[in-house]
């Protein structure tokens, strides 16, 4: 018979857990890693009128997608356009980068996973007599190690030809020349953080939901415990 345990620890290791997957998911997947230099629309004149903004504009540079103005497609009604840039991986700008897409890709795959599995530890909480918790929170430690490697080989890449290309010829291996860094590098870095948090905080679910006032309502026929 499944037990349903919750507890405010244990819920709140759940919450980090799909959180962190998802906030490391959407910072792979953006193109706002590096902010580049202001453009122009090419080719804008005083008289231009084809709608579009003559102001400057920011492309942005991700790990294998980017963001750019509208070159003028009049069927496309938004200002920026944003999609990957490599076709496949081998065109992914830099071999940095490529080691980068793969740390983080397993970082991720794991913490996706962990997030799933955490779901259904409020009614499974050992399997095979190992502490679904203490397992969870070995993987996530483990793959936090992954986006740590994946974050230290991504500025590395920044003297490749297109990252110059965006940030200027003063752009050299952790060195972004004129760019700025954007949101989704600063996202994968808390997210890492955050990461190694929800290891250490598994330990503490797996305290609460094995504590003897939860032992005490099993034994008492109760099928759903929820504690502070």
């Amino acid at each position: 018979m499944c037990h349903v345990i919750v507890t405010c620890r244990s819920m709140l290791w759940t919450l980090l857990s799909i959180v962190v997957a998802f906030a490391e998911l959407i910072a792979f997947m953006s193109a706002d890693w590096l902010i580049g230099t202001a453009k122009g629309r090419s080719g804008a004149e005083p008289d231009d009128r084809s709608g579009g903004s003559s102001e400057p504009y920011h492309p942005t540079l991700g790990i294998y997608a980017r963001c750019i103005r509208n070159p003028g497609v009049q069927h496309v009604p938004r200002e920026t356009l944003c999609g990957p840039y490599a076709e496949n991986f081998g065109e992914i700008a830099s071999g940095f980068w490529q080691a980068t897409a793969i740390f983080l890709a397993v970082g991720i795959f794991i913490l996706c996973t962990v997030a799933l599995v955490s779901v259904f530890t409020m009614c499974v909480q050992s399997i095979m007599k190992k502490s679904l918790f203490n397992v969870c929170g070995l993987l996530q430690g483990i793959a936090g190690l992954f986006l740590i490697l994946g974050l230290i080989l991504y500025p590395a890449g920044w003297g490749c030809q297109k990252a110059v290309g965006y940030c200027g010829h003063y752009a050299s291996a952790y060195k972004p020349g004129d760019c700025s860094l954007g949101w989704a590098f600063y996202t994968a870095i808390g997210g890492t953080v955050l990461t190694f948090i929800c290891a250490v905080f598994s330990a503490q679910a797996e305290i609460a939901t094995s504590s003897d006032k939860v032992q005490e309502e099993i034994e008492e026929g109760k099928n759903l415990i929820c504690l502070l």
